[in-house]
């Protein structure tokens, strides 16, 4: 990877400043101008200078690869200290230039992709903490360069006492953030130095709060930081820490408490990128994202009525243009809502589509739709289906006139919509109004980890503890949705390189040739960068959707585990551009690879029996 990051990588900083000013009501219990805001942020400017003058060092031969990595961890664990306050005010900056993750990205040029390297302190850690550092010496001094020009640009422009009550907000996401990308090692993909920089965030959040509030206000939530913290002191191995304890001790009583504290409004920015709920009580509650702002319906236009009639256009074959095929032709609810089929049949007798069929479940929690990501909102994947020839090969146009020419349903649009004739927005209201429903976040496990049960297995709770360490699956497949939704702001969906095989019981290894996000047709994304890319799903309810992956050739659980293990296509020897996966193998023993498929088996729930 970082031979090629070397070539797309562009050195020149970023011109101008960013700044953002709070406004918010001052009230009594709460302090204006706390001193850690301009305290951290300062801290943060010496580190990122140091870490530019060791890096320059390093480069002519002055310093060691260790006095290097030493110098990077401690200004990882300074931006930690501020990262809420940071990534919160400034989200789109700090994700450029500070911490975002170390993938290459597209940048629209007129019509075209233009591939870009990123930078900060993620690739920054991935590169200084690999093999490879020695010999990449240019690179690493000039990321440490741009990151601390990029930060001096944001510092001089910061007014700190803008630190008012709103940022009760960046402090709920940023739990978010330590569980779902610290904790996981997400965060530090080459120094997996996880448990000083969780410790430094909670610390900078409890000297926040400390000076901010009346201690009278916030004991409870003061006493949850240290007991958070001291428990990282004393579990302090990756492998081996227990997230499901400190979730439940801490971090989701930490949540729901500070989301208890007046906080004023969500930035403009939050309001508007965000599926977030800031009402949420809890990081896995069936509340914790909000499905409308993934769909063109609003909450306001659902209803129990529009409801049910989505569910009566999803299983009636009269929608398609033979009348023989319903969405539930592939989607099956007692198969969880997938089909069992490595491709779903056409509507051509022994034909079958391009690809698998995936689960429905929660599908609405997505910004692309597709393994290739070709599809924008709910509503725009059902037309992919409406007009693709090998599925129900029909238009809008010939859909509302059966409509309108049957009884039952003139009457359930009126009941839904009142007078007016029925359109093709209240058709596909409706529909997305039903598959929107279909969420499941109530699952053995879920009940378990919010503390609503007291009843979960040893194994299922190892295999979760593996899937979130050793094993790197929540590095893809992030909670609480277990897709490739990107924590904490939830709008974002990534794709991934795996080098999945066309066969993986063949004796010689092949790669499966359907080329994913590269052939999507999308003018924007056709940059080598997405060649057999595909959209991470969701691991919820896999364990009655088999078989897995785009193209099904995966018939059991195992098999997948076996696939990730051995590092993909690329672990297999095979050639896999710009695999996203790493290729080394993780190493589980025949026991673990038990204990994930017990935990992914524990996320069954399918909200609705018909």
């Amino acid at each position: 990877m970082f031979s090629k990051l070397k070539y797309y990588f562009i050195a020149a900083v970023m011109a101008g400043s960013v700044a953002l000013s709070l406004s918010f009501t001052s009230e009594s219990e709460y302090k204006e101008y706390p001193v850690a805001i301009a305290q951290f942020t300062a801290d943060f400017k010496e580190a990122a200078m140091l870490l530019d003058k060791t890096a320059a060092d390093f480069r002519a031969g002055k310093v060691s690869v260790d006095s290097l990595r030493n110098t990077l961890a401690s200004t990882r664990i300074s931006y930690k200290k501020i990262e809420f306050y940071l990534a919160y005010n400034y989200p789109e900056y700090a994700n450029e230039h500070f911490n975002g993750a170390p993938l290459l990205h597209i940048e629209k040029s007129g019509t075209s992709p233009v591939v870009l390297a990123p930078e900060g302190l993620q690739v920054l850690d991935e590169l200084v903490f690999s093999d490879e550092v020695t010999n990449e010496k240019a690179q690493v001094s000039a990321l440490a360069k741009k990151l601390n020009n990029s930060y001096i640009l944001l510092f001089d422009s910061m007014n700190t006492k803008t630190a008012g009550k709103e940022n009760i907000f960046a402090l709920r996401l940023q739990l978010v953030r330590i569980y779902a990308l610290g904790l996981t090692g997400f965060d530090t993909p080459g120094s997996l130095n996880v448990i000083p920089e969780a410790k430094s965030s909670l610390e900078g959040m409890k000297t926040f709060v400390a000076e901010s509030y009346s201690q009278e206000q916030v004991k409870a939530i003061l006493d949850l930081f240290d007991g958070a913290i001291s428990y990282l002191d004393k579990n302090d191995s990756f492998e081996t820490l227990d997230r499901l304890e400190i979730f439940r001790k801490y971090i989701d009583p930490l949540y729901r408490r500070l989301g208890e504290i007046e906080s004023g409004n969500p930035s403009q920015f939050l309001k508007q990128t965000a599926a977030w709920n800031p009402e949420s009580k809890s990081i896995f509650g069936n509340d914790f994202l909000n499905p409308y702002f993934f769909t063109d319906l609003k909450a306001g236009e659902d209803s129990a009525e529009l409801r049910k009639l989505g569910e009566a256009l999803f299983y009636d074959t009269a929608i398609s243009g033979d009348g023989k095929m319903n969405c539930a032709s592939c989607h099956q609810p007692e198969k969880g809502f997938a089909d069992g089929m490595p491709k779903s049949l056409s509507n051509v007798q022994g034909k079958t589509v391009l690809r698998n069929a995936p689960t429905l479940i929660n599908a609405v929690y997505a910004d692309r739709y597709f393994y290739d990501l070709r599809a924008f909102t709910l509503e725009q994947q059902a037309e992919h289906v409406i007009f693709n020839a090998d599925e129900f090969n029909t238009a809008y146009s010939a859909i509302l006139k059966k409509l309108a020419e049957s009884p039952k349903y003139k009457t359930q649009f009126k009941e839904v919509y009142g007078k007016g004739e029925i359109t093709r927005e209240k058709f596909s209201k409706a529909l997305a109004s039903y598959v929107l429903s279909l969420r499941s976040f109530n699952s053995d496990f879920d009940k378990y980890i919010r503390g609503e049960s007291d009843v979960l297995s040893q194994e299922v709770k190892n295999g979760f503890n593996l899937f979130m360490g050793k094993a790197n699956c929540a590095t893809c497949h992030f909670v609480p949705t277990f897709a490739g939704l990107v924590p904490p702001l939830y709008s974002e969906n990534e794709s991934e390189i795996l080098g999945v095989l066309a066969d993986p019981n063949a004796k010689q290894p092949k790669l499966d040739s359907d080329e994913g996000r590269w052939s999507n047709a999308l003018l924007i994304e056709y940059a080598w960068i997405y060649e057999k890319s595909f959209k991470t799903n969701t691991v919820r309810n896999a364990g009655l959707t088999a078989p897995y992956f785009h193209n099904g050739a995966y018939g059991t659980l195992d098999e997948v585990i076996d696939f990730y293990n051995n590092g993909g296509g690329g672990g297999l020897g095979l050639n896999v551009s710009n695999q996203t996966l790493s290729p080394d193998p993780l190493n589980l023993t025949a026991k673990e690879k038990k204990e994930l498929i017990a935990f992914i088996n524990s996320l069954n729930d399918i909200p609705v029996k018909r």
